[in-house]
């Protein structure tokens, strides 16, 4: 498929498409889409916007109903390149593997072999089972139920994908003891290299033409490239980035340097396990170090503010009473362990992995404690059960030229909401690309100015940072779930700000009214179980935060009203976000316009999107803040939005339910 007749034949009113599917509809979007990608594909690397550019690049925001996944998997399967689909999220995964691919496969390219890859951890380490099997603590920390379930999965797994295990719990600790992390992995050394699964993995991939993943795993090999080696991807020409708005956020977690106390305490269990295995007596030497090493570390870690959240490195280096002490007596622990791993290593290169793991952390915590660089930042985190340390760079731009653009053939940046204000500056200059790089705008089919409404209260209505402000917005939110019949999502920008509403929903209904409007919150269930009794009570209200603002798809009545209680603006607290925000200051910029208006704007975009995701959907979108109308930055959100005619006035909401009913 080279040409706009090619595409013509497939997505066309008479192609293939409208053979194949019962349902089809004619979408001149996704034909454009369709057309732009294939070109993108088959034109050779053009003329470089700078030296290090070699990469064809195209940028698509294609709005939900366009058919953006199908537009760009069939140029991808006939273009004859191996081409990498990274994508943001396991729903869409799964429709690509088990709708699109299908599809293609049965009526366009029946040859057509495409593979999921996940990241290492999401499979079996044989060599960690068997030494865990053999270990004589196991069933201190495991039931016997679970070991035999392990058992019976080890004889019969043909991948050691941890999904086919689904009594094994998301946090499990038993599953960090058994993946096949980098860290952890003995590579050619290990003696079931040859049986591993990702050895395996590796080899199916390279057979594969289409090869989807997602972004976290795409830029975790992408940053191991950087040290001569790759993770699991074979070589690739291509890559399609689907659900691209979150590429920056990603990408910086890859292209800096981390270290966790978690990974000395896996460190040392590793050591004392394969002491166990190769026939060392019970505390000897290398156990006895181990165990010093984990004592240390947790004395590290302990002291750290017990307060969870990321915070400013530095600043707190400061605080901790004899912190070059502490740092000192961990890279000590840390040099002790290695020297004595050396002095086995002529024994049994099985210690060769454990090694170089030890040098691989002396290494970063020398980045992120002593090398520090101006252009990055420097910042802990505490979780409730580890400490992790990081450097993480400023300005990604560099990195993304130097290890991606100059090395792919055809590059695809698509998503739902990837321009701002009318435009693709914001993200073309986060993900340092030049204005000239080509882009296309498709805005949804969807009939949004004759099947919804966008509520803004009216101009008396209290801003957000005003006291009464959390009154006024509980009895305006009461009386749209009224009128909506419930059916509502109600998304806010904080835990603390849903809870509230929780509560006074929850004494503002007598009994008989709960059981009409049944009350779900995001924390009560896993996602998808809270989506399945949403989308199967009809008449539910829905409060959430954070990731239900996108991937929820809930088509038909039972999401017939959206409800965002402010502009997401994101509190600057986070060390990275002040970092970027400084240095666009710095630079003498206004962070404000050019960096935290664009990301509400991305934000705001994508809790839209939960209303329509089908034709026949209909409904309001209720954005409870007035500063888009009393702040002249209103204007660049109001651009941004649906064609959705505004509405002011609560009888609105219940005069336009009547007439589309």
């Amino acid at each position: 498929m080279q040409t706009a007749a090619d595409v013509e034949k497939i997505f066309g009113e008479k192609g293939l498409l409208a053979q194949s599917l019962p349902s089809f509809e004619l979408r001149p979007g996704q034909m454009k889409m369709a057309a732009a990608v294939t070109n993108a594909l088959h034109i050779p690397p053009k003329t470089h916007l700078w030296p290090t550019q070699e990469s064809q690049i195209l940028a698509v925001e294609a709005e939900t109903g366009i058919g953006k996944t199908l537009a760009y998997l069939v140029p991808a399967a006939l273009s004859g390149q191996k081409v990498v689909v990274s994508t943001g999220t396991i729903n869409l995964q799964d429709q690509i593997l088990n709708k699109e691919i299908p599809f293609i496969q049965k009526h366009i390219t029946p040859g057509l072999k495409a593979l999921c890859v996940k990241g290492r951890e999401n499979y079996l380490c044989l060599f960690r089972a068997q030494q865990f099997l053999l270990s004589p603590q196991m069933n201190l920390f495991e039931t016997s139920q679970e070991i035999q379930l392990l058992r019976d999965w080890l004889s019969e797994t043909k991948t050691g994908d941890r999904s086919e295990l689904d009594w094994l719990p998301d946090n499990s600790d038993l599953w960090r003891q058994l993946s096949s992390s980098t860290r952890a992995c003995l590579g050619n050394t290990c003696p079931d290299w040859h049986n591993c699964f990702i050895t395996q993995l590796r080899k199916k991939a390279a057979q594969a033409q289409l090869l989807i993943v997602n972004h976290h795993l795409f830029f975790s090999d992408l940053g191991l490239r950087r040290f001569g080696h790759a993770e699991v991807l074979p070589r690739y020409e291509s890559v399609i980035f689907d659900e691209a708005h979150h590429l920056e956020g990603i990408a910086t977690q890859y292209f800096g340097t981390s270290f966790s106390h978690y990974q000395l305490l896996d460190l040392a269990r590793d050591i004392e396990n394969i002491a166990s295995t190769t026939g060392l007596k019970k505390n000897n030497p290398t156990t006895q170090v181990a165990r010093s090493l984990a004592t240390q570390s947790e004395l590290f870690a302990n002291i750290f503010p017990k307060e969870l959240g990321r915070f400013p490195l530095l600043e707190t280096s400061e605080r901790v009473e004899n912190w070059s002490g502490h740092l000192d007596d961990l890279f000590n622990a840390l040099q002790i362990m290695t020297s004595h791993l050396e002095t086995l290593a002529p024994t049994n290169e099985i210690w060769s992995g454990p090694i170089q793991r030890c040098r691989d952390i002396i290494m970063s915590l020398e980045i992120i404690t002593k090398d520090q660089d101006p252009a990055s930042v420097y910042w802990y985190e505490r979780r409730t059960k580890t400490v992790s340390l990081s450097a993480t760079p400023i300005d990604i731009t560099k990195e993304l030229q130097d290890q991606l653009y100059s090395q792919i053939r055809t590059i695809v940046f698509t998503s739902a909401t990837l321009s701002t204000g009318g435009n693709f500056n914001y993200f073309l200059e986060r993900m340092g690309l030049p204005r000239i790089t080509e882009t296309l705008c498709l805005a949804s089919p969807f009939d949004y100015r004759g099947r919804t409404r966008l509520y803004i209260p009216p101009p008396h209505f209290p801003e957000p940072s005003a006291p009464e402000y959390q009154n006024a917005l509980e009895k305006q939110i009461l009386a749209i779930l009224k009128q909506t019949q419930g059916r509502a999502l109600l998304l806010f920008t904080s835990i603390r700000a849903m809870k509230t509403m929780h509560a006074f929903l929850e004494s503002s209904y007598s009994s008989p009214e709960k059981r009409t409007y049944p009350i779900l919150v995001q924390g009560e269930a896993p996602k998808h179980l809270l989506l399945e009794s949403f989308q199967q009570q009809t008449n539910s209200i829905l409060l959430a935060v954070a990731s239900f603002w996108e991937g929820v798809n809930v088509p038909g009545d039972s999401l017939s009203c959206v409800i965002i209680d402010k502009l997401p603006f994101e509190v600057p607290s986070d060390p990275v976000i002040m970092a970027r925000i400084k240095r666009i200051k710095d630079e003498g910029g206004n962070p404000f316009f050019d960096f935290q208006i664009p990301r509400a704007i991305l934000a705001l975009r994508q809790g839209i999107g939960r209303l329509m995701r089908a034709a026949s959907d209909r409904g309001i979108i209720a954005i409870m803040d007035i500063r888009l109308y009393s702040k002249g930055y209103g204007k660049n959100f109001l651009k941004s939005l649906p064609e959705s005619p505004v509405i002011r006035d609560l009888k609105e909401i219940s005069l336009f339910f009547r007439e589309i009913r």
